[in-house]
């Protein structure tokens, strides 16, 4: 290595450079300093450069990308008609489950498609599957899922009871889990529509809970559960009972007190008072 260099100041050969660097990577220097040390308040003060006119103005928007209406609805009309070809709850999973107008089936590792006992009185309609959910294949698992367990059985009612006047039966607005947990979109729910009014059918509940705001959007049209909850509307022809979810409560524990008294409300209306 020939030449010299400069170093605080001082004209230094390349052989006590390298010695230099080499102690001071020793003890711990992990980056490139200056000679002196710059005051970033002063540079701070000077003036900017001007922005060219043409640089200054961003470059417009591109215009979002629309769904085509008419493939769409050919989805939609696809996924009635295999919905309104299955007798059976296990010939509407096989069809849903084949389905492939869902881009999200893609990037899912498992279908979701129910939990429970299908005869029970109570369905439980929840958002889509969450991470835990995705890996297990099945709806309300996890956390959130434990906590439901105790929410219903607080009432004597469970997921895994034979008798069908003490069972629940739990289903997924949506079958796939979407990328990053994000809320399932309108087009996907309304892709889901045909398939989930089937499974309501073929189950036969009673009552339906919807579980949180992407449920209480596919049954009722609306959103805003925090507003709905505990107040019983109708839909699928049948009595629904909106809830906040358990993994929502898990985050706001203070709001259990509502959840309970919905819970009450529901034991009441299976026990055929007027609520």
């Amino acid at each position: 290595m020939d030449g010299e260099l400069t170093y605080l100041g001082q004209t230094v050969d390349a052989a006590t450079a390298l010695a230099l660097l080499e102690w001071q990577a020793e003890l711990g220097a992990d980056e490139a300093i200056l000679d002196a040390g710059i005051d970033r308040y002063e540079l701070a003060q000077r003036p900017r450069p001007a922005i060219p006119a043409a640089a200054a103005t961003p470059a417009p928007a591109a215009p979002p990308v629309q769904t085509d209406q008419a493939d769409q609805s050919a989805l939609i009309a696809q996924a009635q008609a295999l919905a309104d070809g299955a007798d059976t709850l296990a010939a509407l999973a096989a069809a849903q489950e084949g389905f492939d107008g869902l881009e999200l089936k893609k990037g899912a590792r498992n279908f979701c498609f129910a939990d429970g006992n299908p005869k029970a009185r109570v369905m439980i309609l929840g958002e889509a599957p969450g991470d835990e959910e995705d890996r297990q294949g099945r709806p309300f698992v996890g956390r959130a899922g434990q906590l439901l367990d105790k929410m219903f059985g607080a009432i004597g009612l469970s997921r895994d009871a034979v008798d069908a006047e003490a069972a629940i039966y739990l289903v997924n607005t949506l079958p796939w889990h979407p990328p990053g947990d994000r809320d399932p979109l309108a087009h996907e729910i309304a892709l889901s529509m045909p398939f989930l009014r089937r499974h309501v059918e073929l189950a036969a509940p009673d009552i339906v809970v919807l579980m949180g705001n992407i449920a209480c959007e596919a049954a009722l049209g609306r959103r805003g559960v925090l507003r709905l909850r505990g107040q019983w509307g109708t839909a699928f022809d049948r009595p629904v009972l909106p809830m906040t979810h358990p993994a929502y409560l898990l985050r706001n524990p203070p709001a259990k007190r509502a959840a309970w008294e919905d819970l009450l409300s529901l034991s009441a209306r299976l026990d055929g008072v007027s609520v």
